[in-house]
């Protein structure tokens, strides 16, 4: 009997696709980012019914049959209950002025008469257009904003050992991203947060979007002790990287104690008002001066997504490495979803981008982290699950990519 090549990461053996999408049943989904170990033990997959069809796209059937008249009276109702007279922000909303905060700033502001305090973890590596697009967001849309830089020391230690460990160039990035606004919401008593889309949108659990409000207990953590940063154990980084509590504080939630005991609400906009990220990018153009990429992202077809930091194209190319799923792959079944493109389009988009190497701003990155590529290119190896990778004559290829699928 031939035995069947390892798959890392927990990952399913056998490799599917949904049949109305793109995507593959190799997506991981709900991992708790805080708490990636190298072997990312308790990471959960995306969920494919029994007819294979993933729950990204059984949610977007979902959103056809909901009532969004209803859902904006709760809105307005949810509103009305925070909306301050006195001058005082009433709601915090997190971004880097790409296109779905923009919207959700504005709308809030402009549309429902909210005030809010605009919260950024800015990207690692600015682009010149993401930092013009923060600048537009602020300045032409009309938003106070506070921007939390961590110590850059500290930061490029996190992200070149996220490199070595995980492979997930973007773990600093997102942690900051996810735990920012709880921390200024309590800081500042601002009792209402407000993220764009629910995680649900792109593959989590159908149940997570049961509900406009996100627990708070997503944003706090049980044990200090149980911790990794990195892929690297919290104490291991104070006891022999020299970081000291306060600079592995910067990544971790906010107390527990104190988030369970306020009277802080997060809720997800996209809960509310029907989210198209499409029509988020189109209003962004037109009220807070958001400006696409001048040329088009490698990896995928598109040029207005996740824009801001030069990292985010070497991010989506790992995930290419280690899952099989390049941004094409996440672009096009999103697209797919909304009806702006056809699984058959689809399918050719994600043969000619996905996989594409990311070499505009890679030698940016590689300076950053003080790594040499052919270091970079050697992860790359060591982090493919065999199971989904294979090499012939000298060249690394997918096993099942979905263009030899069948239907």
């Amino acid at each position: 009997m031939t035995e069947k090549p390892e798959a890392f990461y927990g990952l399913p053996q056998e490799v599917k696709y949904c049949k109305k999408c793109v995507m593959s049943n190799q997506r991981p989904a709900s991992i708790p980012e805080f708490k990636h170990t190298p072997e990312r033990k308790g990471a959960n997959y995306m969920h494919f019914d029994e007819d294979f069809v993933c729950d990204a796209c059984r949610f977007a059937e979902v959103k056809e049959q909901i009532d969004w008249d209803q859902r904006e009276k709760d809105l307005v109702k949810l509103l009305d209950q925070h909306r301050r007279t006195d001058g005082y922000y009433d709601c915090v909303v997190p971004g880097s002025g790409g296109k779905d905060s923009a919207y959700a700033a504005h709308v809030l502001k402009y549309k429902y008469g909210m005030h809010p305090l605009t919260v950024t973890w800015p990207p690692t590596l600015y682009t010149d257009y993401g930092w013009q697009n923060f600048q537009n967001w602020i300045n032409v849309g009309g938003f106070d904003n506070i921007s939390f830089k961590p110590n850059g020391r500290v930061h490029q230690l996190l992200t070149r050992l996220s490199f070595e460990n995980l492979l997930h160039p973007f773990q600093t990035f997102i942690l900051g991203q996810k735990f920012i606004a709880p921390k200024i919401a309590l800081k500042y008593d601002v009792p209402l947060i407000f993220y764009g889309e629910n995680e649900a949108e792109y593959g989590n659990p159908i149940a997570d979007n049961a509900s406009s409000m996100r627990d708070k207990s997503y944003f706090t953590y049980q044990s200090f002790d149980d911790l990794w940063l990195a892929g690297v154990p919290v104490k291991r980084l104070m006891d022999e990287y020299g970081m000291t509590l306060n600079d592995v504080r910067t990544y971790l939630p906010a107390d527990a104690d104190e988030l369970a005991k306020s009277n802080i609400e997060v809720h997800y906009l996209g809960y509310y008002l029907k989210w198209t990220p499409q029509e988020s990018y189109y209003y962004a153009v037109e009220h807070t001066g958001f400006q696409a990429r001048p040329f088009r992202t490698q990896g995928t077809y598109a040029k207005y997504n996740s824009i801001d930091d030069k990292i985010d194209d070497l991010h989506y190319y790992t995930t290419w490495i280690k899952f099989g799923i390049g941004r094409a792959t996440y672009d096009a079944s999103q697209e797919i979803r909304n009806k702006h493109l056809t699984r058959e389009e689809g399918v050719a988009l994600v043969k000619k981008y996905d996989g594409e190497f990311p070499d505009r701003y890679f030698q940016d990155v590689m300076d950053y982290i003080e790594m040499k590529p052919e270091e970079f290119m050697q992860l790359c190896d060591k982090f493919r699950s065999h199971h989904l990778w294979k090499k012939e004559n000298g060249e690394w290829k997918l096993r099942y990519p979905i263009w030899e699928a069948a239907p």
